[in-house]
């Protein structure tokens, strides 16, 4: 029975989640709106078909822990120290405050202080998923923008993290005052530190040695199974061995991963399951809602909305324009952080396990996070509109000038982009054709950046000094990181390359003026290159027919004309024949 309901669950979650995914997004929103909806939907409180919530949950969980792993795989500690004179002060003081608002307001409102600061902890932390799939729906998660608020958000986590151990040796049984605190604290420095230590040392000798042996295999299938496999060691290893939280344990993994050459394939290749178990977590919180919260606890939503949506939002505002960054980046950052998610739920059930969260609370936060995390992608959309509003209202501007300097409005948006690989030439393979052509542009001064998916001649390649990446070209990600968009000419050298008429013809979307030379094993293959768009195609079949055929020309005492002419002709005939076999 019990396979039974994870068959039914799976299949009305993801049916639900895709149909008014598709309809918020025909509308214009956000799917992450249609996929709330389609929790509300399959849930108890409404009739017709009920998934069973527990189960979506636990599905929901593999989806954070693989969205952090994919989070640490992109965030380097290099960008983090780049923003941490802003992410660290700035989650730090907007948590506290947060906390301190929510309970003032809920002790004002009838609860307990020792509940409102549970309640204002909860509402302090924002939410992974929303954050970075807001993030990357706007293509802001590779500018400065999203780099600040993955690391504002990486302190936030730690700070929650710090708060979860605390929370049983301050409010439950084991209290035994200012001891317990300090003592709670140092365990839980402690534990951090080791699973850091150990996740870095330790993870950081045997995965890249792992990895590279499973590369070596040639096998796909494995090399996405050993990535899974190391997310979720590493996740389920983090919570049962230093008693922290499995999203901490993946994005630390993800981290690992990152810094060696397989981030890229792992990226594109080996997260296949993320985006779909992500989408689980938003149909499991819609589970949650209860219409009858609404009615019965309204100045309660009411309340907490306004810290969501107002408090935090004006606190890391203020912060991130008061250490002298750009407008856009301060309305971004704040309003990407204004709602609530995954933490918030753990925070909010231990609240309930050392009974001092009201029954209602539970209530409230869900219909807070709901609520939040619907208007959240909306309010991004319209931070172009509130940024040039706010620059032509003039005692603000002229307010901002004063307060921090006039570079405040004056950096344009296109300067935030992260910069990408400035190669002017692309080559795909590095066979001997693709080692011919690369150690002529060398030669010419012209610098290559090499695409290839054997990782001993990757690691081989960056010891040389020159330019490579481990990854499979067909993803447009690749391609991306590669710099295509920047590039003049893109060579596919290699003949037996899967799919290369669309590496084509995403060379061709991300940068319409690229030349792009392709090679293919017959003839047959030209006209699908054509189409996609290459401007030279050559075929090892074909190229071999001119050769042999230029070959007995000049054995026959042939002049250059007519040798060039012969090749011509012989160039039709092939082209000819390949369109023939096409119709």
């Amino acid at each position: 029975m019990h396979s039974v309901e994870l068959i039914l669950t799976l299949t009305g979650g993801f049916a639900a989640a895709l149909f008014f995914g598709y309809i918020t997004h025909r509308l214009g929103l956000s799917p992450i709106i249609g996929y709330l909806i389609a929790g509300i939907m399959v849930s108890p409180n409404t009739p017709g078909f009920v998934a069973n919530y527990e189960l979506a949950e636990q599905l929901a969980e593999i989806g954070v822990i693989l969205l952090m792993f994919g989070v640490g795989l992109q965030f380097h500690l290099k960008e983090f120290l780049a923003v941490r004179k802003v992410a660290l002060p700035g989650a730090l003081i907007q948590s506290l405050t947060a906390t301190a608002l929510g309970a003032i307001i809920m002790y004002w409102l009838g609860w307990s202080i020792e509940a409102g600061i549970i309640f204002g902890l909860a509402i302090s932390v924002a939410s992974t998923v929303v954050l970075t799939r807001v993030l990357s729906d706007n293509n802001e998660l590779h500018t400065k923008t999203g780099h600040i608020a993955i690391g504002w958000l990486v302190m936030e986590d730690l700070f929650t993290v710090f708060v979860l151990v605390l929370l049983p040796a301050v409010f439950g049984s084991s209290v035994v005052g200012l001891t317990g605190i300090g003592t709670a604290v140092g365990i839980a420095t402690v534990k951090i530190l080791l699973l850091v230590g150990f996740t870095f040392v330790v993870g950081g000798w045997v995965i890249p040695k792992l990895l590279t042996n499973i590369a070596k295999t040639g096998s796909r299938e494995l090399f996405t199974l050993s990535i899974l496999a190391i997310a979720m060691c590493i996740a389920v290893g983090s919570a049962f061995l230093f008693d922290v939280s499995m999203a901490l344990g993946a994005f630390l993994a993800g981290m690992v991963v990152g810094r060696s050459e397989f981030s890229l394939r792992a990226a594109t290749e080996a997260l296949p399951l993320r985006d779909a178990f992500a989408v689980l977590f938003f149909v499991s919180v819609g589970m949650l809602f209860d219409w009858s919260s609404l009615a019965d606890s309204a100045i309660f939503v009411v309340a907490t909305l306004l810290i969501i949506l107002i408090g935090k939002p004006l606190i890391a505002f203020l912060i991130i324009i008061l250490m002298r960054y750009p407008l856009r980046i301060a309305l971004s950052v704040a309003v990407v952080l204004s709602q609530i998610g995954e933490f918030s739920f753990i925070l909010a059930t231990m609240g309930r396990d050392l009974h001092i969260l009201p029954e209602n609370a539970s209530n409230v936060l869900v219909a807070a996070a709901i609520i939040s995390i619907t208007l959240n992608p909306i309010l991004f959309r319209a931070i172009g509109k509130f940024e040039c509003y706010l620059n032509d209202c003039p005692r603000v501007s002229k307010y901002i000038q004063e307060r921090c300097g006039p570079q405040i409005s004056s950096v344009s948006e296109c300067e935030l982009d992260e910069q990408t690989d400035e190669s002017t030439a692309i080559v795909i393979g590095y066979g001997p054709v693709g080692q011919t052509v690369s150690r002529l542009l060398r030669d010419n001064s012209i610098e290559p950046l090499i695409i290839e998916l054997n990782v001993e001649t990757v690691q081989s390649l960056i010891k040389k000094g020159y330019k490579a990446i481990y990854g499979n070209a067909s993803h447009i990600d690749t391609l991306k990181k590669a710099g295509v968009k920047n590039a003049d000419v893109l060579v596919i050298s290699a003949a037996n390359i899967p799919e290369s008429d669309e590496i084509v013809k995403n060379a061709k979307r991300l940068n319409p003026d690229i030349r792009v030379i392709a090679r293919t094993l017959y003839v047959s293959e030209v006209q699908n290159l054509k189409k996609a768009g290459a401007d030279v195609i050559l075929s090892d079949e074909g190229e071999l027919a001119l050769s042999v055929t230029e070959v007995i020309l000049r054995h026959s005492g042939a002049t250059h004309d007519q040798i060039d002419r012969e090749r011509d002709r012989v160039h039709q005939t092939l082209l000819s024949r390949s369109e023939e076999n096409q119709s």
